[in-house]
């Protein structure tokens, strides 16, 4: 018996049989909503405690900050919610706002804060650091670089071993994007439409999603191909996913075999037979999609992929900024769950826990083609603080072993979750691997229509008031998007299902109204 209709028994305190409920309304479409809309539901889910006090704020004004934000900050508008939130502290998996309200995390500013927000033994080494060297360049030695890279280089396997060092994943990724070239002497470079990989004038000819696309010229020699997306595309279902949950559209694919592959691996071919040139620099996957929605391939689809890559004398480049440092829980790289061995690997976001600071490995080969062609410098790369704090996070995850808190925590709440799914007809999918999940949001499950904006907007902002911050994503903005700090507990992730059932109801009630 779903949780939804024991609040309605208990609000109508009656003892009711649960197979006369589940008779009554199998499940919470629109229609079935309308005949209990009237009796309230809006039991809050208690917040699981924080044994953590914020400090007062003592700074600017709600409004002087709005109106600074209007008069000297970019225009375009990135910030969440009808009135935004002006965070004062974070501590682990928790946020407070100027207001003294506490919000679990479940989005780590944008999959960046990786083992907590101020973890103290990250915030021990930065502070160290800071009363020691604070900069000096790539010009002279320091020890915090050297120590991160030879700790770095052993969490990758051969011949992944030569490390760049610099400040964001789309500086990484222009980076790799130059090496692809200079290696391989060529210059086509493929990325999945909806793909994100940055959103520098180089990177945005990878990235393939409209609200990053320009009438400017940007990002020449870039192709996009289709996503292999067993959801939303053409083809795919319940066997072709890497996750404990699976898409709920049914396919002819067994375990071992999935033909949903086959069918997407002969739309590579045919970008590879047409839209580039016989010889080409590289492909770029990211090993689950991240601006897109947190979208996951078929089974085998990037190992067939990386193949016909290489035989057309491209490199393969794994974009691991959301996906890597354990978020997956199976492993540590993304790029490992396909069983694939990629030539260059970027990563940034969880690598410092919030702190700026990103890198590029690839192999001593690839490296060499590039210091051949470009004498490679960057003034803050490498940074002493940065790698004190790199060293610090790649520590805690070792010690607090919150890869496997990922994969266990992870998967209950995809269980959890898919429950919702099975319950709400408006919840379409619900995807993913360990702490990274995607629930993708339907006007209905028969036509998968993406909900429109406006009425995610509004489960957004009822998720919020309750106390959860979780992310968006997808082409139309229809996904949400959970990836809290690897620290979360089971309580706090059945907090979070709770209150994304309560949003969910209450947008079922405006419906029916």
């Amino acid at each position: 018996m779903s949780l939804v209709w024991r609040q309605v028994r208990r609000a109508l305190c009656l003892e009711t049989s649960s197979s006369r409920i589940l008779k009554m309304c199998p499940s919470l479409s629109r229609a079935s909503w309308a005949s209990v809309n009237k009796f309230d539901l809006h039991t809050k889910p208690r917040m699981p405690p924080c044994d953590f006090s914020p400090e007062r704020y003592q700074s600017l004004a709600y409004e002087h900050a709005l109106e600074i934000h209007r008069q000297h900050l970019s225009p375009v508008a990135t910030a969440y919610f009808q009135k935004p939130l002006l965070l004062h502290q974070g501590h682990m998996e928790w946020l407070f706002d100027s207001e003294g309200n506490r919000y679990l995390d479940f989005f780590s500013g944008i999959v960046t804060v990786s083992v907590g927000h101020c973890h103290p033994k990250v915030n021990a080494a930065a502070q160290k650091q800071l009363g020691c060297l604070w900069h000096t360049s790539s010009v002279f030695f320091h020890p915090p670089m050297h120590k991160y890279a030879e700790e770095l280089s052993a969490l990758l396997p051969e011949p992944l071993k030569v490390i760049f060092l610099v400040n964001s994943g789309s500086e990484a990724n222009d980076l790799a994007m130059l090496m692809a070239r200079a290696h391989s002497q060529h210059t086509d470079i493929i990325s999945f439409r909806g793909a994100y990989h940055g959103c520098s004038p180089y990177t945005l000819g990878l990235t393939n999603i409209r609200t990053f696309k320009t009438k400017l010229l940007t990002g020449m020699g870039c192709q996009s191909t289709m996503c292999p997306d067993v959801f939303r595309g053409p083809w795919g279902g319940s066997h072709c996913r890497d996750s404990p949950v699976q898409t709920i559209r049914k396919c002819s694919c067994s375990p071992d075999c999935c033909q949903a592959k086959d069918q997407y691996i002969e739309q590579f071919k045919d970008t590879l037979n047409t839209s580039v040139s016989s010889s080409i620099a590289g492909f770029f996957a990211e090993p689950i999609q991240g601006v897109n929605g947190f979208v996951q391939y078929p089974k085998g689809f990037l190992k067939e992929a990386f193949e016909l890559v290489r035989e057309r004398g491209g490199v393969c480049i794994a974009d691991e900024v959301q996906t890597g440092f354990g978020r997956l829980g199976s492993h540590f790289w993304g790029f490992q769950t396909h069983d694939v061995l990629p030539d260059i690997v970027t990563m940034a976001k969880g690598i410092g826990n919030g702190f700026p600071m990103a890198a590029v490995v690839t192999t001593q080969e690839i490296a060499k083609s590039l210091a051949k062609c470009l004498l490679h410098f960057n003034t803050f790369g490498g940074n002493p603080i940065a790698c004190a704090i790199g060293s610090a996070v790649l520590e805690v995850i070792k010690e607090e072993k919150t890869q496997e808190n990922s994969q266990e925590v992870g998967t209950y709440m995809l269980q959890k979750l898919a429950k919702l799914r099975d319950e709400f007809d408006i919840v379409g999918d619900v995807r993913g691997k360990g702490l990274l999940i995607g629930v993708e949001m339907v006007q209905d499950k028969m036509s998968c229509q993406p909900l429109s904006c406006e009425e995610v907007n509004q489960i957004h902002e009822d998720c919020k008031d309750m106390g959860l911050l979780v992310g968006r994503g997808g082409i139309f903005s229809q996904t949400f998007r959970i990836a809290p700090p690897m620290c979360i507990t089971k309580p706090e992730a059945d907090f979070a299902v709770e209150v994304f059932r309560s949003a969910l109801i209450q947008h079922m009630e405006r419906k029916a109204k």
